[in-house]
């Protein structure tokens, strides 16, 4: 019979932890240490086709995949959940495979925890949840500048538009845009995308 996992103090901030697990005697004592840190847990020995209804159902802040002997069959539940959860995944390893560590990572894990002892969970949770909450920020980041230089494209070819239309030089092209955007109390970007799709103004 497997030892449980020794446990320690509970964390301030409980999440909701969707563990996945192949050998059902494991996963009680992943959901166990991890109830025992304080955080509320969904254990399932689930198989990839089941990831998108398990995830629906418990929505986790964080997922954690167990492997043992069936590398791909954990490798296809990262990638899933990675998918389909809207946080991160970490993979728990029974011993040192930096090569499946490697491959996992590929597949969209945020970190990775061996041993098996509270204090190691509780650490890669936060790295994972720190990593995610960089990652988020970022990919926000990348969409405000995606934006900003969709915006800037789109007024440039309005200027461009107007400046041929009016014999006018893209400074003037500008101002009659800003003008009439103030006008009608809009945005000189909404007026540039008019002027672009209907060649009006």
């Amino acid at each position: 019979m497997r030892r449980p996992m020794t446990t320690h103090a509970a964390v301030a901030q409980p999440l909701c932890i969707l563990a996945a697990d192949e050998d059902p005697e494991r996963l009680d004592d992943l959901a166990a240490a991890l109830k025992h840190l304080g955080h509320d847990v969904a254990p399932y020995a689930v198989r990839v086709d089941q990831v998108a209804a398990v995830v629906g159902h418990s929505d986790p802040d964080v997922a954690i995949v167990a492997l043992h002997e069936d590398d791909g069959h954990a490798l296809d539940l990262i990638e899933e959940l990675a998918e389909c959860a809207s946080g991160p995944v970490i993979v728990a390893l029974e011993g040192d495979d930096s090569e499946f560590v490697a491959r996992a990572a590929a597949r969209g894990i945020f970190a990775a925890v061996r041993p098996l002892s509270a204090d190691s969970i509780q650490s890669a949770i936060e790295v994972a949840v720190r990593r995610y909450a960089e990652m988020q920020k970022l990919s926000q980041e990348v969409d405000r500048l995606e934006s900003a230089i969709e915006r800037r494209a789109i007024i440039e070819r309005a200027k461009g538009i107007l400046m041929e239309r009016h014999g006018i030089d893209d400074r003037a092209a500008f101002e009659m845009m800003r003008s009439r955007a103030r006008a009608s109390n809009g945005r000189v970007v909404d007026l540039a995308r008019h002027v672009t799709e209907s060649r009006g103004l």
